[in-house]
């Protein structure tokens, strides 16, 4: 090729310039759509349930007339039901991230398990809920209940949990294993006080992902019987005689917000909209109330650790 027909090196640099302009503008445009969609959808959603919020609906137990109904039952549903889940799925979610990256032969069967670990997560959550009815109802006999309905969430979550832990894992650099090495410190003792302190903030990330999930998840607590109309709370978990804990709030009958939700939306008339409206706005709370305490945690223990 000759000198005349080989293109200006500026004339290359200015197309390459415009195609990366053109790209930031594209993201900013997708980021505004995407962005301003959430912010119509919530502030209409705020709009028409923030005047709905009071004391009496806070607790006051669902009733056949707008004005009269409550949130009670399903707030402390929601509550109960995501205590067992991350009690049950954020240990072991963890504690087998940590077996499948630090401990495990990398086999046949080791590889299988991660290819399905991984698949898990993007399962369908009807799926979990077809299973959990199948094992924990019918061949447990545990029933429609709080531990049930955990334990569902948690075999949910436990895919996320697990995959970002070993990614979180995975990040340290391995000198920093070397180095703990070569100081004489045993496996876990380099684990216990190096790796995970350092990946402890990606840790929380995964659990804050999983939990978010985990909490406005409908499809299979509706598969394993949670109640649509529910007028009572679960047993007291603690008592004023010895032992002074009960766990019969297990067992008990639930529902949670995003069934109570639906049950007002469905119903033919237009006074339960703004209740719904009003559960909406207290379940995105408890969501970003939860994800913020996640993300203090993961704050505090990020400034504790140093490189």
């Amino acid at each position: 090729m000759s000198a005349q027909s080989a293109p200006h090196p500026h004339a290359s640099i200015a197309r390459r310039k415009i195609a990366e302009a053109l790209f930031k503008v594209l993201g900013l445009c997708s980021l505004a759509i995407a962005v301003g969609t959430l912010a119509l959808l919530f502030g209409a959603l705020l709009f028409e349930g923030i005047t709905r919020i009071d004391w009496q609906f806070l607790m006051s137990y669902p009733s056949r007339h707008a004005a009269q109904a409550g949130i009670l039952s399903a707030w402390v549903g929601s509550t109960l039901i995501m205590l067992v889940t991350a009690v049950v799925g954020i240990p072991l979610g963890v504690a087998a991230a940590i077996y499948l990256e630090e401990y495990a032969r990398k086999t046949w069967m080791t590889e299988l398990i991660e290819v399905t670990v991984t698949n898990l997560a993007g399962v369908p959550s009807i799926i979990y809920g077809l299973l959990a009815l199948g094992l924990f109802v019918y061949i447990m006999g545990l029933g429609e209940s709080i531990l049930v309905a955990g334990l569902t969430l948690a075999l949910l979550t436990l895919p996320v949990v697990i995959v970002t832990t070993r990614e979180a894992i995975r990040a340290i650099p391995v000198e920093i294993r070397e180095a703990a090495y070569a100081l004489g410190a045993t496996k876990w003792q380099t684990l216990t006080h190096h790796v995970l302190p350092y990946s402890v903030a990606g840790i929380l990330t995964g659990i804050i992902l999983a939990l978010s999930r985990a909490i406005g998840e409908t499809a299979p607590l509706v598969t394993i019987g949670a109640l649509t109309f529910i007028a009572f709370l679960p047993p007291a978990p603690v008592t004023t005689h010895p032992p002074y804990l009960s766990f019969d709030w297990l067992l008990s009958p639930f529902t949670v917000m995003p069934i109570q939700m639906f049950g007002w939306v469905s119903r033919p008339g237009e006074d339960f909209i703004g209740n719904a409206a009003a559960a909406g706005v207290l379940l995105v709370g408890m969501t970003l109330t939860m994800n913020g305490v996640a993300i203090y945690l993961r704050y505090r223990m990020r400034k504790q650790v140093s490189w």
